[in-house]
């Protein structure tokens, strides 16, 4: 019998709370569930790499020193810690190099967001918590990314106008939906939730745009704000009666009205939208197309760095707009100026040759051959690009006069032309693993070989035994 997941008259706000509660992991397809358990492994390998970014250990300190209730893991550093701290924390890490999954697809386009980071730290330490099967962490996972991704794409698919960071606003209904499910809110606590978890949304862009740590901040927040959300909830709280379509309700607060509320409910409890996109470099994805580009030129013609004149990339209007265009300046954070900036991304593939976790250190991103090799590059409009934030072309002129040009608008990782293959998934993992020098190799091949038959898992706690570095 199928499920019922409202009608007419139901607000889409009623509609989504009861699908977050009543979906049952037998309503997925094979590729969706497939999707979650390639997520779960991608974060999870970002969650390791990031362990011990620049920051995280001062944060993981400062969780332990607050102290309370046991309930959860902080992952790849141990010790345990209330669940929602603990989310945030191991939330940062994935987030860390700008790495994890990202990009719902939503009837066949891709939305610039990053909720796995998020949905999926939310699943696994709540998971944690209560102690679930592998079934009910991947569908706390996937009602989560839906609720996430329908309302971002309901704001019209351009994403967050006014400045705001989407993962600090939209990640938050998504955590919350995870949270509240695994919490067995029943549908009037889950709509609470929804509203609590508004009146905590925030973030701005400016984060990236000054190059601060603060832009993984809100991706931990998220995932904290939202379980408290649900928690709050089910104590008796109450929030908005229509956190989403009321007059100061989450579209006219954030997006200036919606745009497509139809696509709330469009095939509720049919189709669960989440992210699509996985990443090959640990930087920014708009960033990819040109990192592609410099790395064809490379290997095709095997150039030195050193022997680079001049570099000409050019981008769409909206990639010449953003934080990435900003001349290549190192600030207070060096990381944060560094992973959302163009010149140092193609400067990086041109003298390297790769662009990899490694090169975000602080010592690579003061190396002046890197820095000089940024200076020659000049960044034009791409004719023809319009908004398109997935095309570049480059031009590399040599001290000899010769010249070599390229280009692309399906950057390795795009989800609909270009993906990455179960084995490039695999090898990020692994890659990340041995970066990091933490988790060790054995227990990671453990955990994806648990994750590749997650159904089969009895308790997660299995899993988040394998994450914990070796002292």
């Amino acid at each position: 019998m199928e499920k019922m997941v409202g009608n007419s008259k139901t607000k889409p706000i009623e509609a989504l709370s009861a699908n977050v509660l009543d979906t049952r992991f037998q309503d997925f397809d094979h590729a969706t569930i497939e999707n979650a358990k390639n997520r779960i492994i991608d974060v999870l390998g970002c969650v390791i790499g990031g362990a011990r970014a620049e920051g995280n250990g001062e944060l993981v300190n400062l969780i332990r020193d607050w102290g309370g209730k046991e309930e959860a893991t902080i992952l790849v550093h141990g010790g345990k810690a209330p669940a929602h701290n603990v989310a945030m924390m191991n939330s940062i890490m994935a987030r860390s190099f700008d790495y994890e999954a990202l990009g719902p697809l939503v009837e066949g386009k891709s939305i610039p967001a990053h909720i796995s980071g998020t949905t999926v730290v939310t699943a696994i330490t709540m998971g944690e918590v209560f102690g679930i099967d592998g079934k009910e962490l991947l569908t706390a996972l996937l009602v989560g990314d839906d609720v996430s991704a329908r309302v971002l794409a309901a704001s019209g698919f351009g994403g967050l106008p006014l400045g705001w960071d989407n993962v600090g606003t939209v990640n938050m209904f998504g955590s919350t939906a995870v949270a509240g499910r695994l919490l067995e809110l029943n549908r009037y606590q889950m709509r609470n939730a929804f509203g609590l978890a508004l009146n905590q949304m925030a973030g701005t862009m400016q984060n990236i745009w000054d190059g601060t740590p603060a832009f993984k901040l809100l991706q931990g927040l998220s995932a904290r704000n939202g379980i408290f959300s649900a928690q709050i909830a089910k104590t008796g709280w109450t929030g908005p009666d229509d956190p989403l379509l009321s007059t100061f309700g989450y579209y006219s607060l954030y997006t200036q009205g919606c745009a497509n509320p139809e696509i709330l409910t469009k095939d509720l409890g049919r189709k669960y939208y989440t992210d699509a996109h996985f990443k090959p470099y640990p930087c920014c994805a708009v960033s990819h197309p040109a990192i592609d580009c410099a790395l064809a030129i490379v290997y095709e013609h095997d150039i030195e760095a050193g022997d680079i004149e001049e570099v000409i990339l050019s981008v769409s209007q909206a990639g010449l707009d953003s934080f990435l265009a900003q001349p290549f300046r190192i600030g207070a954070f060096p990381h944060a100026s560094a992973i959302f900036n163009y010149r140092y991304h193609v400067a990086t593939a041109l003298q390297r040759k790769k662009i990899q976790p490694g090169h975000f250190s602080e010592k690579s991103i003061r190396d002046p051959e890197v820095k000089a090799l940024a200076d020659k590059i000049v960044l034009a409009l791409l004719p023809g690009a319009e908004n398109e934030l997935l095309r570049a072309r480059l031009r590399v002129r040599m001290k000899d006069g010769r010249e070599f040009e390229t280009s692309t608008e399906s950057p390795k990782g795009e989800p609909l032309h270009n993906p990455l293959s179960k084995d490039e998934i695999i090898d990020k993992f692994k890659a990340n693993v041995a970066y990091s020098r933490t988790v060790t190799g054995e227990n990671a091949e453990k955990v994806l070989a648990l994750l590749e038959e997650l159904e089969e898992v009895s308790n997660v706690k299995d899993i988040i035994a394998l994450l914990i570095a070796e002292q």
